[in-house]
C-alpha cells in the first residue's frame, strides 16, 4: 500500500510567489521546474482545447476542457511514491473497444468533481489536495474558449481563410497570420488576476504558440493584470517550430508574433536554450524591444530535443531569480 504523505508543503513568507501561464507540456515543463525552488507556485492554464478526450467531455458535458488542467497538475505532483503515482493514475488512458477509448483517467476525475461540487476553481483546488499537489492550478478564464484564426494556407497562398478551433488552428497546413479568442471578451478567472496581481514573478511559455502561450494574453482581465502587476516577467522560447502552427518560426518571430498580439507587454527576461542563441545579435536585438535582456542557458532535454528539461529549466529559473 502507498503511504499518503502525513504532511504537505506549506509555503512560508519567504516563498516567491510564481505563476506560470500557458498550456499543454510547454507549462508543465515550467510547473515541473518551479515545483522544485522554493516558490508559492500558481498554473494559469489556456481552456480552448477542442480535441480529445477534453473536447469530448467539453461538448457533452458544457464544463471547461480538463486535459491542460489535469497535465499541469499531473506535473505539480512531488517526486515522492504517492506524486509519482497519483501523476501516472491522471496520465492514464484507457484503450478499448467502447465509449471510454482515448479518455484520461483525470479528465474524467476532474469531471466528476466539477460536477459534483459545481464549481471549477473549487474542483481543481480538491483536486490538488488528492495528489498533494506543490502549487495550485487555475482555469484562465471561467467559461470554455475557442481560438480563431487567420491563416494563408499553403495550397492557397494568395487568400487568407478563417479556421476554428485549437486543434484546427495547431494542426493546419498554412502560416498562421494571427489569432483571437471566441468570445473575444470572455470573464478572467478572478482567482488568476489576483494571484497575477500578488505575484513576484510571472513566467510565460514555452508550448504551442499561438494556441496556449497567446491566449493568455487575450483575455482582457490577465492582459490587464499583466500589465498593471509589480512581478517581474519571463517569457520561456520554443526549442524551435512546431510543425503546422509555427512551421519555419525563428526565434526572433516567436517574439515578433507574441509583441503583435499584446503590444503594451513589457518582459524582464527572454530565457532561451544556447544552441537556439548562438550569439544572435537580432535575436537580442527583438528580446530589447520588449523590454528584456536576453539569457541563453542549456535548458534541452538533449541536443536538438523539443522538450525542456524540468530541472536545467529549474536552475535557470533559480540563477535569473537570485541575481534579478
Amino acid at each position: 500500500m502507498i503511504a499518503r504523505p502525513t504532511t504537505h508543503r506549506w509555503h512560508n513568507e519567504n516563498d516567491i510567489k510564481v505563476v506560470a501561464l500557458g498550456g499543454g507540456h510547454g507549462l508543465a515543463a515550467s510547473l515541473s521546474a518551479l515545483r522544485r525552488l522554493p516558490t508559492d507556485l500558481t498554473g494559469i492554464v489556456t481552456v480552448a482545447d477542442n480535441g480529445g478526450s477534453s473536447g469530448r467531455l467539453r461538448d457533452e458535458l458544457g464544463v471547461l476542457p480538463p486535459g491542460d488542467l489535469r497535465m499541469a497538475l499531473a506535473a505539480l505532483c512531488g517526486d515522492d511514491e504517492w506524486g509519482r503515482t497519483w501523476a501516472d493514475v491522471l496520465q492514464h488512458r484507457f484503450s478499448s473497444e467502447g465509449a471510454l477509448h482515448g479518455h484520461a483517467v483525470g479528465n474524467l476525475l476532474i469531471a466528476a468533481i466539477w460536477d459534483l461540487l459545481g464549481d471549477h476553481v473549487s474542483g481543481l483546488d480538491l483536486v490538488g489536495q488528492l495528489l498533494g499537489a506543490q502549487g495550485r492550478v487555475l482555469p484562465m478564464a471561467a467559461v470554455p474558449l475557442s481560438i480563431d484564426a487567420d491563416v494563408r494556407l499553403h495550397a492557397s497562398p494568395e487568400e487568407i481563410t478563417h479556421i476554428s478551433g485549437q486543434v484546427e488552428v495547431a494542426t493546419v497546413d498554412g502560416h498562421v497570420l494571427g489569432v483571437h479568442l471566441e468570445p473575444s471578451d470572455p470573464p478572467a478567472c478572478p482567482e488568476a488576476v489576483a494571484a497575477l496581481d500578488a505575484a513576484d514573478w510571472v513566467v510565460i511559455g514555452p508550448g504551442s504558440w499561438f494556441t496556449s502561450v497567446l491566449p493568455n494574453l487575450l483575455v482582457p482581465g490577465l492582459r490587464a493584470a499583466l500589465g498593471r502587476t509589480s512581478a517581474k516577467r519571463i517569457l520561456v522560447l520554443n526549442l524551435g517550430e512546431q510543425k503546422g502552427e509555427t512551421s519555419g518560426f525563428s526565434p526572433e518571430n516567436h517574439l515578433e508574433v507574441l509583441a503583435s498580439h499584446a503590444p503594451e507587454l513589457q518582459l524582464d527576461y527572454v530565457l532561451v536554450d544556447l544552441v537556439l542563441h548562438d550569439g544572435s545579435k537580432s535575436l537580442a536585438a527583438a528580446a530589447k524591444a520588449l523590454g528584456a535582456e536576453l539569457i541563453a542557458a542549456d535548458i534541452a532535454m538533449a541536443p536538438g530535443s523539443a522538450q525542456h528539461d524540468p530541472l536545467r529549466l529549474a536552475s535557470a529559473f533559480h540563477q535569473i531569480m537570485v541575481q534579478a
